[in-house]
């Protein structure tokens, strides 16, 4: 089985659970971190605020980063809240964004303006240590005491990679690390299209939030015009532990999520496992075959992941 089991919100409880690991991260939210597609929303375009929310994104992920120049952060931030505040996103939708750098003039700005009831996660950029995720923490816990809103931390340096794990545990409102392919491998000369590279980057930010028990996120594909690359890219993302892709184009939003959906085969396998599961508790044998598999603990939490996901999407019933 070669599902990848994701963050699923319990809405009777105070707590994120996460089949992954059995690992419990504390905070309070009432809806479902799906997150297979992630679509970036310049936060210098509001015309384009409500198509994006009409979109099949899972998450959309307004930006106040680097796709506002410096002299309209202001007009921006003030944008993005109203839209915000207006209540014009479907309730489903997981809303993301990216404020500007722990350290910045505009961060403390950014968090006041977009920390709304309707926010779910700020997407911290360019962070190096932990003392940047703790500092935007302890913001938040001023203007969020009910610690709805959680942090999406993006690994986009050689210090960040290196440090990806103490980035991931440094606060429980941390829900995931997210690759940032761009500011990661271009100054350094790597090829952003090498497989070798892209699985070893992968790979070690993947085992860094597991450590901790958070997902992680891969990062966004620029080639817009080649679907069949993009779609390789999230087919290896999958295969890699992750949960989801960035998408900076709608027509990405579709691959994405059909690429971190279970399939039919996925599932049945799933349901045969917790099935064995249960006749072989009930014999008190702690490892067992399936389809001439050895399955343990491991497998069935796996299992038991890949089936919470699919009858949270209504598939395969």
């Amino acid at each position: 089985m070669h599902f990848t089991p994701h963050w699923i919100w319990d809405t009777n409880k105070d707590r994120i659970s996460c089949p992954d690991n059995n690992k419990t991260s504390h905070g309070k939210n009432s809806r479902a971190m799906l997150m297979r597609s992630k679509l970036f929303v310049p936060g210098s375009r509001p015309e384009l605020f409500a198509k994006a929310a009409a979109s099949a994104a899972d998450a959309l992920s307004f930006d106040l980063e680097d796709a506002v120049a410096p002299g309209r952060k202001a007009e921006a931030r003030a944008a993005l809240s109203h839209f915000l505040q207006d209540g014009a996103v479907a309730p489903g939708k997981l809303i993301v964004v990216r404020v500007n750098a722990v350290g910045t003039p505009h961060f403390a700005d950014d968090m006041a303006a977009v920390a709304t009831p309707r926010l779910d996660l700020i997407n911290l950029p360019m962070v190096e240590d932990a003392a940047a995720v703790t500092q935007a923490a302890a913001l938040l816990d001023r203007i969020d005491p009910a610690q709805r809103i959680r942090l999406l931390v993006n690994i986009e340096t050689p210090m960040g990679l290196r440090k990806a794990a103490e980035l991931a545990a440094a606060h429980p409102r941390v829900a995931g690390l997210q690759i940032g392919y761009a500011d990661l491998f271009e100054p350094t000369g790597i090829d952003r299209h090498d497989p070798a590279a892209l699985a070893h980057i992968r790979i070690a930010i993947r085992l860094a939030a597991a450590e901790a028990g958070v997902a992680a996120y891969d990062g966004a594909y620029a080639v817009v015009k080649n679907p069949d690359g993009y779609r390789e890219e999230c087919e290896a993302a999958r295969r890699h532990g992750f949960a989801g892709k960035s998408c900076i184009h709608p027509t990405q939003i579709a691959i994405a999520n059909a690429a971190f959906m279970p399939t039919a085969p996925e599932i049945e396998r799933a349901r045969r496992i917790i099935a064995a599961a249960h006749d072989a508790e009930a014999k008190g044998i702690g490892a067992y075959l399936v389809d001439g598999q050895m399955i343990d603990a491991p497998f069935l939490a796996s299992a038991r992941a890949v089936v919470a996901l699919a009858e949270s999407l209504g598939v395969g019933a």
